[in-house]
């Protein structure tokens, strides 16, 4: 198993949640086998999303996937994200 962690700012929490919400389908066609959002407590536009998949390859094709960053935009995400890959050992 692979986990993804994604940290970004968002211009409005309840505005991104529903466009995150509408992506279940979509993350789950991707490979998205379990996942997560969490809001910093000092700061609610502060978010971090994980998605586990079965394997590296998956997770990529999902970091790299065009309709996946349309999506970003449209939620009102600021700046990059800052993307990890993980491995429990």
């Amino acid at each position: 198993m692979v986990r993804m962690f994604v940290r970004h700012t968002v211009a409005d929490y309840d505005a991104w949640r529903r466009v995150y919400d509408s992506a279940a389908e979509m993350q789950e066609a991707a490979g998205v086998r379990g996942k997560g959002v969490f809001q910093s407590v000092d700061d609610p536009t502060d978010i971090t999303v994980w998605h586990d998949f079965d394997d590296l390859d998956a997770a990529q094709a999902f970091a790299g996937a065009g309709d996946l960053r349309e999506r970003l935009v449209a939620s009102g995400v600021q700046g990059e994200p800052e993307v990890w890959l993980t491995r429990e050992v």
